[in-house]
């Protein structure tokens, strides 16, 4: 994910739909597989379903950080980063008065300070790492313990994670999402079962599962948006978007092919 987002730095023409100044940083030694990331071939010419995948990793950090925007005009102080990876939010914090509280597996924590430390990039005063397993440990109690304020709305991240949890995970974290002050919010993305993609969207969904099972994290959650709108009845507004929407909002004036593809991923935004 974190190659992906530093590759739009390098191969998208500007305007970006998501400027990073430290996404290609933060990579450290991994930066030259940057030349190899999927998407580009020796001629450098694209590959139409992994720019649809760039595009999807670049626009959910966009729009989240556009409601962030939001609230924290509207006085929201904290902010939580669940399933942080190599999220550079921290460093880029144009808010002074806003916390940033990075929750992520210790092991992933552990190397992404190893990458920040080889990068030359100190740690952010306005941030607090908390380490979760979201398997078998809350990440309310994790966060009350490093000085998050319960009391006080947060705006949450969610990004990359919820193919990944158990059904009793996702469901466990997203009751303590909805019980937060009143202005709190989350924005998170979700896919949609294989069996109501259409055919080349199945194949391109059979390559992706394969590569992440490669790497250890199999895919396990899917939802249609009907049953993703079930599982949120406890939030007091959802906004669940889809390629044409996102589309539309982020990629409708570009002259290149970066944009969505396919009606598999979603990205939603509820609030409380």
């Amino acid at each position: 994910m974190a190659l992906r987002r530093a590759a739009h730095q390098l191969y998208d023409p500007p305007p970006l739909v998501f400027d990073d100044p430290f996404a290609v940083r933060i990579l450290g030694p991994h930066a030259g597989e940057l030349e190899r990331t999927p998407g580009r071939v020796a001629e450098h010419k694209p590959r139409p379903h992994s720019i649809g995948l760039r595009a999807l990793l670049v626009v959910r950090s966009r729009l989240a950080e556009d409601v962030l925007r939001g609230s924290v005009a509207a006085g929201v102080s904290q902010y939580v980063v669940l399933g942080a990876g190599l999220d550079t939010f921290a460093h880029r914090n144009p808010y002074p008065e806003l916390r940033v509280f990075e929750v992520d597996h210790p092991a992933t924590q552990a190397w992404k300070q190893e990458l920040l430390h080889s990068a030359g990039l100190p740690q952010p005063a306005c941030l607090t790492n908390i380490p979760v397993d979201f398997e078998c440990q809350s990440a309310g109690d994790e966060l009350r313990s490093a000085g998050w304020n319960p009391a006080a709305p947060t705006f949450f991240s969610w990004l990359g994670v919820v193919p990944y949890l158990t059904l009793e995970a996702f469901r466990s974290t997203l009751t303590f999402l909805a019980h937060q002050p009143t202005g709190s919010g989350v924005a998170f993305d979700y896919a949609q079962p294989r069996s109501v993609l259409p055919h080349l969207e199945q194949l391109a969904f059979d390559s992706l599962s394969a590569r992440v099972a490669l790497a250890g994290e199999n895919f396990k959650l899917f939802f249609t948006p009907p049953q993703l709108a079930s599982e949120l009845a406890a939030f007091k507004g959802i906004e669940d978007l889809g390629a044409p929407e996102l589309n539309a909002r982020y990629f409708a004036d570009r002259q290149d092919d970066l944009r969505l593809r396919g009606k598999a991923p979603r990205i939603v935004h509820a609030w409380v």
